[in-house]
């Protein structure tokens, strides 16, 4: 029985990158053999096994083929037999397909990882690539970790990704696991990355189709220099990221104008209405890939309120107040936030607008502050429900006034 450290914990380790996690494999072992050393059984699929004082992963060594259509129509043969090699070549890049040694320190690297990684690519493992579509939203969720260093898609990668997008296997993707990919990306340094690469690889237009549907679509140049719909997206995903780490604020950015994509042609490149249009895209796509509520309520409120977001200095107080209502800023002062940032997001997203002031910003966070403070009269004895909410609102109302007066 051999242990090797594998994966990502020997890839970042090389990137000179803070190792998280350290997986392991064990080659010419069975169950019975970790388990009478008290490692514990996890997962049901394959044997992977908890170590008894490290808690760290160890998987014993494995080959994987195709037998049947779909995600799950994967063989699995585990046997003391199996080698280092056939277990890392199942894998799908180069760069986790390398090995460590912990005795002698030794790099076990048979498919070229470590020269991938000093030449910054993406690159497949093994033509057995094509046979799992998941790998292409995992390539795409690389990208978006590592573009900030460089690292790019390998070409014959790319043509494989194309492959399995033109053979209709991406249908064949859970929701769960397609949003539990997207989900990761939103979490990485450069997001972006993500449905750029997808975009590349012919995948955007099934997995995300309401997003690939804004490339294309002009907008007013006096607004948006950069014109192009899908472009502007981007640029605002990235602007998110700038602001906030929270992935949920980066989703809201990511869908805040997909009602662009439905915009009638004898309109553009202006989008009237593109607000209200955008709300039941979002609602259609969270649904499909069963979205967490957290997304879908910032998604949707940013899409229906940004607009006026961006021009609340110009509204009547109690506009003001109504939109402050609407965002449910007072119980959910966090998410209101969420909101402003996804917002200033949008403003920065435009070519040769990111550095420029978004004073919305603090208006919007003082406006709902101020409000807030505001309590009902103390003395209430005889009024009704509805009475009481009234002399409230007109309460803020004034206190909005004076605060636009300052």
């Amino acid at each position: 029985m051999k242990t090797y450290l594998v994966g990502g914990a020997v890839r970042d380790e090389l990137l000179g990158l803070p190792v998280s996690e350290r997986d392991w494999v064990v080659v010419g072992a069975r169950p019975e053999d970790l388990t009478s050393r008290g490692y514990t059984p996890v997962g049901k699929d394959f044997p992977v096994f908890l170590h008894p004082e490290t808690k760290e992963e160890y998987a014993l060594a494995r080959t994987e083929r195709k037998v049947g259509p779909g995600y799950h129509g994967f063989e699995t043969r585990f046997s003391p037999d199996v080698t280092l090699e056939q277990d890392l070549e199942r894998r799908d890049l180069t760069i986790n397909a390398m090995a460590r040694d912990p005795e002698t320190g030794e790099l076990i690297d048979p498919f070229g990882g470590q020269r991938d990684l000093e030449e910054r690519w993406l690159r497949h493992v093994s033509p057995a690539f094509v046979e799992d579509p998941l790998r292409v939203l995992r390539v795409a969720r690389f990208a978006a970790r590592f573009a900030p260093l460089g690292f790019r898609v390998a070409p014959e990668t790319l043509a494989l990704m194309r492959q399995i997008a033109a053979g209709g296997e991406l249908d064949a993707l859970v929701p769960e696991r397609v949003w539990q990919e997207t989900q990761r990306a939103l979490e990485m340094p450069a997001p972006r990355a993500f449905f750029e690469v997808l975009r590349e690889a012919h995948a955007l237009a099934v997995i995300f189709p309401e997003i690939d549907a804004l490339f294309g679509v002009p907008q007013p140049e006096q607004w948006h220099p950069e014109i192009d719909s899908g472009v502007h997206t981007m640029m605002v995903l990235d602007e998110a990221c700038k602001l906030s780490s929270d992935p949920v604020v980066r989703f809201a950015a990511l869908t805040h104008d997909l009602g662009k994509a439905s915009t009638p042609k004898d309109e553009l490149p202006s989008h009237r209405m593109h607000d209200v249009r955008g709300v039941p895209i979002i609602e259609k796509l969270c649904d499909r890939l069963r979205v967490p509520n957290a997304y879908r309520e910032l998604a949707v409120l940013v899409a229906k309120h940004h607009l006026t977001a961006h021009r609340v200095e110009e509204l009547r107080p109690s506009t003001v107040l109504e939109l402050l209502e609407s965002l449910d800023a007072f119980r959910r002062p966090d998410r209101f936030e969420c909101f402003v940032l996804a917002c200033e997001a949008d403003a920065r997203g435009r070519l040769g607008f990111e550095h420029r002031d978004y004073p919305q910003t603090m208006f919007l966070l003082r406006a709902r502050e101020i409000a807030a403070r505001v309590k009902p009269d103390e003395t209430l004895e005889g009024l009704t429900g509805e009475q009481i909410r009234e002399r409230l609102r007109q309460k803020r109302i004034a206190a909005l006034a004076a605060m636009k007066k300052t």
